[in-house]
C-alpha cells in the first residue's frame, strides 16, 4: 500500500538549503523523486513537498515488531565502542566504494576499529586496535550531523548542476591485486586496459545527462557496467590463480557509481569557507604511493615472498593511520615527521627491498621501488580536477578542512553523538548463526535521487518515540533528544562476505512476520542507534542537517550506516549464545 511521508510540514524550515530535489526536477524535467519509508517498499511524491523537517508527534506510529514465535532467538548482546570521543573523522567509504580517496564525498563518525581507511584489508583490520570496550574490532561509521546557521542560495545550487557533469567513478583493480605471476602479466594487463575501456564508454554515455539527475539511467549504465566487470574480474581472479598465483576473489571491486563530485567545483567560494590555514587543524591521513600496480610479473618462487612483503606494506599504513588517531594532538608536525613518517619511511624502504630481492633471485630485479617508500600527511586543501571523459579512480574533493572537518557543501560544526548504543538483537522466528568474520553490510542509500530509493530507510526520531521514524529530520519536545535509529541487514546467504553490490549477500527479514527469505539463515541483527542533543530552536529553525552527497543536499532521507565485522569467532559465538538463549549481555 502507498504511503504519503509521514507527518505535517511545520512553517520554519530550510527550503533554499533543502530545495535539491525541486532544482533537480527542473533542471531535468524528466526524473521523478520519490521518497520512502521502512525500507522501499513504498512510495510518495517529494516533488510537492520540499518542507524536510516534522514535529515527531505528527509522525504516525509506524514501527512493526514480530510478535516471537516458538524457536524464536529472543535475547540481545550489546557493544560499547564509545561516541568517537577519539576524532576518528574521515570521508572514506571503506564498504562500498573500497580504495577510492574521499570516495563518500561527507565526513563519517567511525567507531570500533582504528585502522580503518578505504585501502585496509582484512588483516589490516584484525591487527587494529579499537575503541571498543570488549575489543571488538569491528568498524562501525554514519555520516556526521552539523549546525550550520547560514544557507546557501537555491539558485546556486541549480547553477552548479547545470555545469555537472555526471562520472563514473570505479576501484582501481590494478592497486590492490595480489603478486601476479609472470605466466599471467600480459593476460591481467590486457583484461585491466579492458576494465579502463569498460568505464570510459560508461562516461561516454553520462554525457547525455549533463546538467541533470537522472536515476534510472544511472542505475541502467552501473548495472550494464557492473555485469561485465564482474566477468573481467572473475577472468582476472582465475587467470592469476591458475597461473600459480593466490588472488582471493575481487567481488568488493565489481561496484560503480555515478559521481556529481564536479558540484563542487562548481560552487563559490563562498560555500566552502575553511581556509589553507585552518586545513592544520584537520583530520589528517597517511597517502603512499601504491606498488601493487608497479611490480612486473613474479616468478613463482617469489610469489609468496613478494605477497607477504606487499601484506607488510599495507599493514605499516594501517598502523600509521592508527598512531595518528591514536597521538592526535601531540607535538605537531614534528612529532608527525619523527615519530610517524619517517619510521614508516624506514619500515617501507625496507620491505620494497625484499620485495625487488625476491624478484631478483629468479629474473630481472626491479629498479626504482626506492622511489615509492616516502609517504606524506595527505590533509591539505587541493584543486578540484577538471571534468573528463578518461577513467576515474579517485574523487576530485579536497580533504576535509579546518577545525569542524569541513568539506565543499558540507559545513558547519560538527555534532558529537551524545550516545551510541551498539546492539545485536535476535530473529522472531528462528535462531540466529554466527556471521561470518569480515563480512560487511550497508543500511540505507546515501543517494536515493541519483540511484532511486529503493535501498533508503527512514531512520530519523526522538527518544520517548521510538514507535515511529521518519524520514524527514524531527523536531522533538523539549528534553527529548534527537535519534537515528540504524537497522542492518539480519539474514545472511551462507557463504559470502560481501557481494558485487555490497548488499546481495544479505537481506531483512520479513517486515510482519520476521523471518528470511528462502536461503538465506538469521544472524544476529545489528542495530545501531545514534543519539544528539540538539536546541530544540536548532531544531525548529531547520539549523541541523546531515552531511551528504552534494547531489543530496542534505537530505534526511539519504541517511545511511556501514558495518564491517571483525569480531573474533569467540566474541561472535558469544553473541550467539546470548541471543539464542534470550539473555541481556555485553
Amino acid at each position: 500500500m502507498n504511503r504519503r511521508k509521514s507527518g505535517t510540514p511545520l512553517a520554519q524550515t530550510r527550503p533554499a538549503r533543502l530545495a535539491l530535489a525541486a532544482l533537480v526536477l527542473a533542471a531535468s524535467g524528466a526524473l521523478t523523486a520519490t521518497f520512502v519509508s521502512g525500507g522501499g517498499k513504498d512510495t510518495a511524491d517529494a516533488a510537492t513537498n520540499l518542507d524536510q523537517f516534522v514535529a515527531i508527534e505528527k509522525v504516525p506510529p509506524n514501527v512493526q515488531n514480530p510478535t516471537p514465535a516458538a524457536g524464536a532467538s529472543t535475547g540481545r548482546f550489546t557493544v560499547d565502542c564509545g561516541t568517537n570521543g577519539n576524532g576518528k573523522f574521515s570521508p572514506d567509504n571503506p564498504v562500498a566504494q573500497p580504495g577510492i580517496r574521499n570516495g563518500a564525498e561527507h565526513v563519517h563518525d567511525f567507531v570500533g576499529n582504528l585502522a580503518i581507511t578505504a585501502n585496509s584489508s582484512n588483516a589490516d583490520l584484525d591487527a587494529s586496535g579499537t575503541t571498543c570496550r570488549n575489543g571488538d574490532k569491528s568498524s562501525y561509521f554514519w555520516p556526521v550531523v552539523r549546525i550550520d546557521k547560514t544557507v546557501r542560495s537555491g539558485k546556486q545550487i541549480q547553477q552548479a548542476l547545470a555545469q555537472t557533469q555526471p562520472m563514473v567513478v570505479c576501484p582501481s583493480v590494478g592497486k590492490r591485486l595480489r603478486a601476479v605471476p609472470t605466466g599471467a602479466r600480459g593476460t591481467v594487463d590486457r583484461l585491466l586496459a579492458e576494465l579502463d575501456r569498460q568505464q570510459a564508454a560508461a562516461n561516454q554515455r553520462m554525457t547525455g545527462t549533463r546538467g541533470r539527475i537522472d536515476a534510472a539511467f544511472n542505475r541502467e549504465v552501473i548495472d550494464a557496467l557492473r555485469a561485465r566487470r564482474a566477468d573481467m574480474l572473475r577472468e582476472i581472479s582465475t587467470t592469476i590463480t591458475a597461473a600459480g598465483g593466490n588472488q582471493p576473489g575481487l567481488v568488493s571491486l565489481v561496484e560503480c557509481d555515478v559521481s556529481y563530485d564536479d558540484m563542487h567545483a562548481r560552487m563559490p567560494d563562498s560555500a566552502h569557507r575553511a581556509s589553507a590555514t585552518a586545513a592544520q587543524a584537520a583530520n589528517p591521513r597517511i597517502q603512499c604511493p601504491s606498488v601493487r600496480d608497479k611490480l612486473p610479473g613474479v616468478p613463482d618462487r617469489a610469489l609468496a615472498e613478494v605477497n607477504r612483503n606487499l601484506d607488510d606494506l599495507d599493514r605499516q599504513i594501517s598502523e600509521a593511520n592508527e598512531r595518528l588517531v591514536s597521538s592526535r594532538g601531540q607535538g605537531g608536525p614534528a612529532f608527525v615527521d619523527n615519530a610517524i613518517l619517517g619510521p614508516l619511511r624506514d619500515k617501507r624502504v625496507a620491505a620494497l627491498d625484499r620485495i625487488a630481492t625476491a624478484i631478483g633471485r629468479q629474473a630481472t630485479r626491479p629498479q626504482g621501488l626506492d622511489a615509492l617508500a616516502a609517504c606524506r600527511l595527505d590533509q591539505a586543501p587541493s584543486t578540484p580536477a577538471a571534468p573528463s571523459s578518461a577513467p576515474s579512480t579517485a574523487t576530485a574533493l579536497p580533504d576535509p578542512q579546518g577545525p569542524n572537518f569541513e568539506l565543499p557543501g558540507n559545513t558547519g560544526g560538527i555534532v558529537r553523538p551524545a550516545q551510541v548504543l551498539i546492539e545485536y538483537r535476535g530473529n522472531p522466528v528462528s535462531k540466529v548463526v554466527p556471521m561470518p568474520k569480515f563480512l560487511r553490510a550497508l543500511t540505507g542509500d546515501a543517494k536515493p535521487t541519483s540511484r532511486g530509493p529503493a535501498n533508503a530507510r527512514a531512520t530519523w526520531t526522538c527518544s520517548g518515540f521510538t514507535d515511529r521514524l521518519s524520514d524527514k529530520y524531527p523536531i522533538c519536545p523539549a528534553g527529548s533528544q534527537v535519534q537515528r535509529v540504524h537497522d542492518f541487514p539480519g539474514c545472511w546467504d551462507g557463504s559470502n562476505i560481501d557481494s558485487d553490490n555490497h548488499r546481495k549477500h544479505v537481506a531483512f527479514a520479513d517486515r510482519a512476520t520476521g523471518a528470511c527469505p528462502q536461503g538465506f539463515q538469521a544472524i544476529p541483527q545489528l542495530r545501531i542507534t545514534v543519539g544528539y542533543d540538539i536546541a530544540r530552536k536548532v531544531q525548529v529553525k531547520g539549523q541541523y542537517a546531515l552531511d551528504s552527497f552534494p547531489e543530496e543536499n542534505h537530505n534526511p532521507f539519504s541517511d545511511h550506516n556501514d558495518f564491517v565485522n571483525v569480531n573474533s569467532a569467540q566474541t561472535m559465538q558469544r553473541i550467539v549464545t546470548c541471543i539464542n538463549k534470550g539473555k541481556n549481555c555485553s
